[in-house]
């Protein structure tokens, strides 16, 4: 997958799946979320990691989930199940692992490297999770990595490890969002939101979902099926948001047409950058369009 393609794929909406609940394995394949992570990690207990590991598998190698993107989340190597995991994901051949806690460029090496023993395409890529002190303060290089397509934010584990509660409006999180941010739009890559805990709280869901937005989040990873209609539709280009993106595009072709300097659309000063932003507005809402 190209840097574009991979920038331009929607990631609105990423479920985590527990794998080794076969149950909600099947209900995945009709949720409209665009990317699942079939989790081996955090959702499964230490004597369902094999039958976890067997079924995500499986369900990646199934052709059953339609466009989704489906990636597999392993335990770390520092766990008894990380280094079966990674060889077993590496050979079913997901879009992505998805890697907790990354902490150096070293570790990224040796998870590329594994899944290359282990025979996963080049096409398989990295997601790394930023939920340490360590990811933040080492973000750009973690983002940098040839083989990283994502960043995920964990933010429960980040909260626990700076000792701040999970408020309303995240304000001892977003320093570090914004950073992980930066990071993510300096290598080109992808950045998801973390997961919002409470999933009977809908107000709260969709006030963090437009936070992540605002911020520049490109989607959010979800804990349930509710959340999915919610983070497509914060993430993805209003009607309103289209028809001012062709009037951009338009008026400015006009302007330079006719040798004109200044342009102007609803009263807003136009520029290149807007015209770039405009363009960009109508390729998501394509690539969203597709996804059928």
């Amino acid at each position: 997958m190209t840097s574009f393609e991979n920038e331009l794929r929607p990631r609105r909406s990423v479920l985590y799946m527990p794998a080794a609940n076969e149950r909600a394995l099947e209900k995945a394949k009709d949720i409209a979320a665009d990317a699942i992570i079939f989790d081996l990690e955090d959702a499964v207990a230490p004597d369902a990691k094999e039958l976890a590991r067997s079924q995500a598998v499986a369900a990646v190698q199934s052709g059953q989930y339609g466009h989704r993107e489906l990636t597999i989340r392993c335990n770390g190597l520092d766990t008894p199940w990380g280094e079966a995991d990674l060889a077993a994901a590496g050979a079913a051949g997901p879009s992505a692992v998805v890697i907790p806690k990354v902490a150096s460029v070293t570790e990224l090496d040796d998870i590329s490297d594994r899944l290359d023993r282990a025979g996963a395409p080049s096409s398989t890529r990295i997601w790394a999770m930023v939920e340490t002190p360590t990811a933040v303060l080492d973000v750009r290089q973690l983002a940098a990595h040839d083989r990283v397509a994502v960043l995920v934010m964990g933010t429960n584990d980040l909260a626990k490890e700076l000792r701040s509660p999970l408020l309303p409006g995240r304000h001892a999180l977003v320093p570090h969002l914004a950073s992980a941010l930066l990071a993510a739009r300096e290598a080109g890559k992808i950045i998801v939101d973390g997961v919002y805990n409470d999933v009977k709280n809908a107000d709260g869901f969709l006030a963090e979902a437009t936070q992540g937005f605002e911020l520049g989040f490109d989607g959010k990873t979800l804990i349930h099926p509710s959340q999915v209609e919610p983070a497509n539709a914060t993430w993805a280009p209003t009607d309103a948001d289209i028809d001012f993106a062709r009037r951009v595009i338009d008026a400015f072709s006009e302007a330079e047409a006719d040798g004109r300097g200044v342009v102007t659309v609803d009263g807003r000063m136009i520029e290149n950058l807007h015209v770039d932003n405009a363009r960009r507005v109508l390729a998501v809402a394509d690539a969203i369009s597709q996804l059928g």
